[in-house]
Parts: C-alpha cells; sequence; structure tokens
C-alpha cells in the first residue's frame, strides 16, 4: 500500500467481516454482488460530462465508496480508505440498434458484468455504465458489493447523484453539507455492551437445537441451472392495503410488522410447527449515533427471530405482542450474527435460520420520484443482489404493498415461489378484512388455494399439508 493515498484504516463491523469471509472462502464471483439499473427519458440528450462529475463528486463525498479490504496475512482484517479514486464509468450508444436487439445486448452486458465481480482489495468497488437507447432514452447500471452499500444507503446515493447532476448540468454550484465517515459507526459498536448483548441472545435461544426446517418447501432432484437472477413479485391492491395501514395505525402496529407476522404464520403452517425462526434484516443504523440517517456504507445486520405461534391466541393481540419483541430485539441489533450462533445450543457451523425478511423502509423509487425534475423521468427498472441464503424476502411499502422473494435456483422452482407468493396475498388479504380472528382461523384452504396446493403438487412436489397444520 502506498500510504500517501491512504486516508483512513480501521477495523471491519462484523457484518462486513462476515460477508468477507463468505467472499473470499465461497467460490460465487456473484455473490452480494449487487446491480440496480435505471431507465432515464430526457427531454434533451442527457449531459454526460455533468453525470460523470455526479458520480465522481458522490464518491469523493463518502468514506465508504472510496474503500478497499485486506485481510492476508494479519490478525484481523481491515478495511482501507483511500483520498482519491477514479470512479469506473463506460458508456454505449445502441442508437439505430433494433429494441430486439438492444434487450439482447443489455442481458448479455448485465451477465458479463457480474460475472467480472470485483477484487476486495481495489477500490472503489462499485462502477457505472450509461447507455443510450435512442436519442431521449438511457439505461444506467449501477453495480456494487453489498460490503460497502447497503439497501437503506443506495436511495441516498442515488438521490445526491440526481441533485448534483441536475445542479451540473445547468452550470450552478451545489452544497450537499459534509458527506459521511464510515468510521463514526464502527467507533460506536466499539462503545456497545456486549455482555448485555449476549445475555439477551442466550436466553431468547436457549433450548433452539436446530433451525426451523424448510425441506417441506424445497423440491427434490432440481438440475443446476444457468445462472439466474429474478425477483418475482405480489403487489396487494389498493383496497387491501389501505385496509392494512389503517388497521397498523388503529393497533399502533407498522406496516412491517404485520408483513413479518404473515411469513411466521406462512413458516408455520409449511413446516407444522409451532415455534418458528426466521432472519430479519434491521437498519443497523442507532438513533444515538449523530448523522447515522444519512449514512452511506454497510449498516444493516441480520439477526434471528424466535416467534410462538399458539393457534388459539388471536391475532391482534398476538402482532402487538410479536412487535414488542421485535422491538426489544432492536436493542440489540449491533451484535455480530458469528457471536449469537456461538452462543446458542446450534452445533458450530449451523445455520440458525434458512429464509430472512427484508422491509425497504426506505426504497430506491420513493427517492427518485422525490428528486426527480420534470425535465426527466428516471425509473428503477433492474434490481438484482444475491446472499448467502437461500429464500429472501423483501417487503416494499407504498400505496400499494409489494412483496417480493429473491431465491436460491438450486433450491426452489419457480412453481414453488409463485405458490408462496399467492399465499402471502392471500393471508394478508384475510388479515385485512378480518383481523379479530384466532390464528388457527386464518386458513389458506380456500378453494383457489386448494387449486393450487394440487398443482404445486403434481408439478414441483411441493407438499402443502394445510389442512393438518390447521
Amino acid at each position: 500500500m502506498n500510504t500517501e493515498k491512504i486516508e483512513d484504516i480501521y477495523e471491519v463491523s462484523p457484518l462486513q467481516h462476515g460477508i468477507l469471509f463468505h467472499c473470499v472462502y465461497g467460490s460465487e464471483v456473484t455473490l452480494y454482488f449487487s446491480q440496480l439499473g435505471f431507465t432515464l427519458n430526457v427531454r434533451d440528450s442527457l449531459n454526460s460530462a455533468a453525470f460523470e462529475r455526479a458520480w465522481q463528486e458522490v464518491v469523493a463525498r463518502h468514506t465508504m465508496l472510496r474503500t478497499g479490504f485486506y485481510w492476508e496475512d494479519i490478525d484481523k482484517p481491515l478495511q482501507v480508505v483511500y483520498r482519491h479514486v477514479k470512479l469506473p464509468i463506460k458508456q454505449y450508444d445502441w442508437r439505430g440498434v433494433e429494441p430486439t436487439e438492444q434487450q439482447k445486448r443489455l442481458n448479455g452486458f448485465l451477465k458479463s458484468d457480474r460475472e467480472q465481480g470485483f477484487d476486495l482489495s481495489q477500490a472503489p468497488l462499485m462502477r457505472v455504465t450509461l447507455i443510450r437507447f435512442d436519442d431521449h432514452t438511457y439505461q444506467f447500471v449501477w453495480s456494487s458489493h453489498m460490503i460497502i452499500v447497503d439497501g437503506w444507503s443506495s436511495p441516498l446515493v442515488i438521490k445526491e447523484v440526481i441533485e448534483l447532476y441536475t445542479a451540473y448540468s445547468q452550470s450552478q454550484n451545489i452544497n450537499l453539507g459534509q458527506g459521511s465517515i464510515f468510521r463514526d459507526y464502527i467507533a460506536w459498536l466499539r462503545r456497545q455492551d456486549s455482555s448485555k448483548a449476549e445475555d439477551f441472545w442466550r436466553g431468547m435461544l436457549k433450548g433452539l437445537k436446530a433451525p426451523t426446517p424448510l425441506t417441506n418447501l424445497y423440491v427434490d432432484n432440481l438440475y443446476n441451472p444457468e445462472e439466474r437472477y429474478d425477483e418475482p413479485q405480489i403487489k396487494l391492491s389498493k383496497a387491501t392495503t389501505t385496509k392494512l395501514q389503517s388497521l397498523a395505525r388503529q393497533h399502533h402496529l407498522t406496516i412491517n410488522v404485520i408483513a413479518q407476522a404473515a411469513w411466521v404464520l406462512l413458516l408455520s403452517r409449511y413446516t407444522c410447527t409451532t415455534e418458528v425462526v426466521y432472519g430479519c434484516t434491521v437498519s443497523g443504523r442507532p438513533v444515538d449515533l449523530k448523522g447515522s440517517e444519512s449514512m452511506v456504507g454497510m449498516l444493516i445486520n441480520t439477526l434471528p427471530v424466535r416467534v410462538k405461534v399458539d393457534g388459539e391466541h388471536y391475532l391482534l393481540p398476538w402482532l402487538q405482542q410479536f412487535q414488542e419483541q421485535l422491538v426489544e430485539i432492536r436493542q440489540y441489533e449491533y451484535t455480530s450474527l458469528v457471536d449469537i450462533q456461538r452462543w446458542s445450543e446450534l452445533p458450530p457451523g449451523a445455520p440458525l435460520f434458512d429464509s430472512i425478511f427484508v422491509f425497504e423502509n426506505q426504497p430506491v423509487d420513493d427517492i427518485i420520484q422525490e428528486s426527480q425534475e420534470q425535465e426527466q423521468s428516471i425509473e428503477l427498472s433492474l434490481n438484482l443482489y444475491k446472499t448467502n441464503y437461500s429464500l429472501n424476502l423483501v417487503g416494499y411499502p407504498g400505496s400499494q404493498l409489494r412483496i417480493g422473494i429473491s431465491y436460491d435456483f438450486r433450491s426452489f422452482d419457480s412453481t414453488t415461489i409463485n405458490g408462496i407468493l399467492r399465499h402471502f396475498e392471500i393471508l394478508l388479504e384475510n388479515i385485512a378484512t378480518n383481523p379479530e380472528v384466532r390464528l388457527k382461523d386464518l386458513s389458506l384452504l380456500t378453494e383457489q388455494v386448494r387449486h393450487i396446493s394440487l398443482m404445486l403438487e403434481k408439478e414441483a412436489t411441493f407438499n402443502f399439508d394445510l389442512a393438518v397444520c390447521n
């Protein structure tokens, strides 16, 4: 390392440590690789010089975007912040190319871009590509490694790029204030009480001998398919979403809690168990850390949630109790998952959970809509990422609540995933229309679901034994 080019060196966070471990010792270059794609429609041609300048300024503003990682021949891995880095930005002009050929080229580019991966020791761990389709339509792709930016940070970066581009393209100056310094978060982590966290997690996981089995959901004998990325989604109706929002306000709940509760109930039904464990991804942005809401970096954490499901309990009191449990967990959201696993009674190396739930409290498309100018429209057209978990559920708030699932194609097929999404939709609709019921009475055994279950059992050996579970 050339020390003259280095601005700072400090330890990695527990989650960064885990991501680094999986990436260094794993064989998949696409693991924890994120691709965001945006379609831009502009009145005139895009000012490419202002576009590049805006991105470069954002990289200069945030230390995490100028960071590389070192782990060889040292006791603990470190992250190194460089004073200046040059963001790779490539531009292509595909005007005159037929739309079908443009899409074919785009798909090929996205695949090759993912396969390129990142060298974690080289900053910046991100790159941008701008593709021109016609005189007024562009596509830009922002590829990054999840070790430097989480789902909360991405909208912050895009918002700043839009604001800076708008100013630069009009030859105006703009002051966004001081950028974020990730070292502040690392210092905050070191001040937390690990002994209290250990007591809490040991108590919560006491007696847990195995993760909630998803064997009933897995499809046997799947071939190893060609690399595919997909996140099928359901979108609830505006009427159902409004009912859920009203229910949440009336009973001092959140949509996040209701959506997570639906996954808990589905897990219980699928596995015929009265206690389930899944992973919950939290923002990890502490209220007592100044500037954490606007910090760019990997602050999220994924924590185990252990929930009892007694069919005799009424839904609303159970939801309120579930929310209190999640609030208590948030007090110890800084804890390393490696430590939590070590404090549990599971065998060394055994996972605590097979599925994770993420609720995007700050979705990218909302930030875009707030920032975009009348002269241009920006639409999120691609949001792909891959973790080491086989099933990732994502909730997207808005006027129509959306639930998406990204999954391991070696473990699930699309029919199974679509069945899960359909059950999710039915359950949320039932919660919205009849919240006064017992848990056991939130049945999925409608005629439509029976038909879906029979199809899944026949086509994908998907065994929904819901009658027994009820």
